[in-house]
């Protein structure tokens, strides 16, 4: 017993331990960047993506996985955390090596065959940790002993995807060249294929699953489980509208719109950064219940956004539409982009309440019907002189807002130091 908790004092200290290796191989990462100037990434985008928002989820998954395992032991979840910082970490350091290797300067280092090796298998199971980490969030348990089965079935799919990946026949794939497989077995080619192409149907399925997962535990949970499971929706939430409105930017105005830009930064961002911030918050618990109040922002200032930027827009091209039909002049004068900016600013204000109202409304009901009621109570006490009206109409208000198990009203009976108790039990 004595010898089982001292083990588990250390796991803290396991934790920063393995934290700290994690970031030496990002700083690493960055070294060999620089090292070759960022040779194939000759775009902005790519130099922002691949460069800054893929490589960010080594720190912020790392971070978070080492604070909650220091903090939690016993849960999964910031092991799995540190174990996909761990697995990202390693195929990038092996990446930026093969490249410089086999592409920027062939030759000059050693070992490149061992390097694509390592980044080919760890890549076969990077979704491994990730699909565990949705599995047995947020508590570190399973939502129900059925589960084990869908656990189970991730291992060995990603058992079965590694598997292919070391006895294939060829590596590097990402430099653009086929790099010869040390470990790969002749005659087993076809063998090799059938397991890519088995992880490649149930690979989704099981992310599905996994994403499913979440759905049925937040249908048994309640208190400050619902809300850790808010916090992670949330994050998936901001992923799935950035990469539709991509999709959506990319049909209407073509590959290479700024918005499709933007999307899919969001979404890259949200899906390395976003997630582990969730994660983080909702297993430490730290103001955790603001997620509530972050949504319901959330909800009220995009449309307003929005609505905002397209009113500005619209503003903007018509009034240029109609200066140059009258003028025949292309440049829009001043004058007028200052007044469609005075109309945004005096439009603010009532069109936030404006969608604060119907966002209450549609998703808020119980707040909103609070607040309607209390503001009639408040309309009705300028003009009631009854007090046994009054001790009424208090008293339904409380039951309607509050909904108490017991509604007492204390008043004193006039000329008696005595109170008088009068009120309605439910």
């Amino acid at each position: 017993m004595r010898g089982r908790l001292l083990s588990y004092q250390r796991l803290p200290r396991l934790a920063w331990t393995l934290w700290c290796l994690i970031m030496l191989l990002f700083v690493a990462l960055h070294a060999l960047r620089l090292w070759d100037g960022f040779a194939t990434m000759s775009s902005a985008a790519e130099i922002i993506w691949a460069g800054v928002l893929i490589p960010a989820a080594v720190p912020a998954y790392a971070t978070v996985g080492a604070v909650v395992a220091s903090r939690l032991p016993g849960n999964r979840v910031g092991w799995l955390c540190l174990a996909l910082a761990a697995v990202v970490a390693i195929q990038l350091v092996s990446l930026e090596y093969v490249i410089r290797a086999f592409v920027v300067t062939p030759g000059t280092l050693p070992a490149g065959v061992l390097a694509a090796w390592i980044g080919t298998v760890s890549s076969s199971v990077l979704l491994l940790p990730f699909m565990l980490m949705l599995l047995f969030f947020p508590d570190g348990s399973l939502p129900s002993r059925r589960w084990r089965f869908v656990v189970w079935t991730v291992v060995a799919i990603n058992g079965l995807n590694m598997l292919s990946a070391v006895i294939g026949p060829d590596l590097g794939e990402s430099v653009d060249r086929k790099i010869p497989n040390p470990t790969a077995i002749e005659g087993l080619e076809g063998v090799a294929g059938m397991m890519a192409d088995a992880v490649f149907v149930a690979g989704p399925i099981l992310i599905l699953a996994s994403v499913a997962s979440l759905f049925v535990r937040r249908r048994r949970a309640g208190g400050n489980q619902r809300q850790q499971l808010k916090w992670l929706a949330y994050a998936g939430a901001i992923i799935v509208s950035a990469l539709l409105g991509g999709v959506a930017s990319a049909y209407f105005f073509g590959g290479q719109s700024r918005l499709l830009f933007v999307a899919l930064s969001v979404g890259i961002a949200g899906i390395t950064i976003g997630i582990p911030i969730a994660m983080g918050v909702a297993m430490l618990r730290h103001r955790l219940y603001d997620i509530d109040i972050v949504i319901n922002k959330t909800l009220v200032y995009g449309p307003l956004s929005a609505t905002l930027a397209l009113t500005y827009l619209v503003g903007v091209a018509g009034s240029q539409y109609v200066f140059r039909v009258l003028t025949g002049q292309e440049r829009l004068p001043q004058l007028a982009i200052v007044a469609s900016t005075l109309v945004i600013a005096a439009l603010f204000n009532p069109l936030r309440r404006r969608i604060q109202d119907l966002i209450d409304r549609r998703f808020y009901r119980k707040k909103y019907d609070a607040a309607e009621t209390l503001a009639a109570f408040t309309s009705r006490l300028r003009d009631e002189t009854d007090m046994e009206m009054l001790e009424e109409d208090l008293v339904s208000v409380v039951r309607d807002t509050l909904d108490p198990a017991r509604v007492s009203l204390w008043l004193p009976r006039p000329g008696h130091g005595e109170d008088n108790s009068r009120g309605e039990q439910r």
